[in-house]
């Protein structure tokens, strides 16, 4: 199966990127994993919600570019379906059963995801009402695939 994360921004917290790189080596077991970086637009403060609309929209026309036909797009959403480790789990690997071998998921930048990313999503998926840093929600989300190939794998994982 090949995991393609899309995210909008570059990680500067050497913490963060060691955690990234950590998971990512751990990931190399299960799964082929692609990790694509596209920039990130300034939002001015007190930006306008036009301003807010058209920087979404530049953001979501870079992800766009690197989601292909075939791929299973699983965005990050707030207000997306919240699921437990071993539901997500049970998510992947039906994914897989069912041919779709090549997912992807995209997490927005600081403003959240632009309508075209939203409309070609197959799946929303909140980790939370809460609100986290889009660049921790990378963190978050790799350590959650490594979790749930453990439990497909039926490997021991912290409870």
């Amino acid at each position: 199966m090949k995991i393609t994360i899309i995210t909008v921004g570059k990680i500067k917290e050497k913490y963060l990127k060691d955690a990234i790189a950590e998971y990512s080596k751990r990931l190399t077991k299960y799964c082929k994993l692609d990790i694509i970086e596209v920039a990130d637009e300034k939002t001015p403060d007190n930006a306008s919600e036009v301003v807010e609309e058209a920087i979404r929209d530049k953001e979501a026309e870079r992800i766009m570019k690197h989601i292909k036909d075939d791929m299973y797009v699983i965005t990050l959403e707030i207000g997306g379906k919240m699921l437990s480790s071993e539901e997500l789990a049970s998510t992947i690997e039906k994914l897989g059963v069912q041919g779709k071998s090549d997912i992807a998921f995209v997490i927005g930048g600081s403003i959240g995801l632009g309508k075209e990313v939203l409309k070609r999503s197959n799946y929303a998926l909140s980790f939370s009402k809460m609100t986290f840093p889009h660049q921790l929600m990378r963190v978050i989300l790799l350590e959650q695939i490594y979790r749930s190939y453990r439990i497909i794998k039926g490997e021991p994982y912290h409870k």
